[in-house]
């Protein structure tokens, strides 16, 4: 059985999860222990069942944690690729601007 790690902050633009990883051991009926990679071994190898998905049979929709390149303090860097699109909107006493990027992850 496989499952797929929630990872981080839940941002807008921000990867979903990352995996999959083999279960190695059920603790108790909520925490499963997962076979994780040599890159992830500063993180505690059990997690909740809330923070798990099951795993898709669709590999394209995972993204590999090579990919994302995390560092040792679990972050990871968001590079924007292109400005999409910018717009300035008027309040009533000032201008706020906006700009839509794209992002590499």
């Amino acid at each position: 059985m496989k499952g797929v790690m929630r990872f981080g902050r839940k941002r807008k633009l921000s990867p979903r999860s990352t995996g999959p990883y083999r279960i190695s051991k059920r603790i108790d009926n909520v925490a499963y222990e997962l076979e994780l990679t040599q890159e992830l071994t500063a993180v505690h190898p059990v997690f909740h069942i809330f923070m798990l998905k099951k795993c898709m049979g669709d590999p394209s929709l995972l993204i590999p944690t090579e990919d994302i390149g995390i560092k040792d303090s679990l972050s990871y860097d968001e590079i924007p690729v292109q400005i999409l699109d910018h717009q300035v909107r008027k309040l009533r006493t000032k201008e706020v601007a906006s700009v839509k990027v794209l992002w590499r992850n």
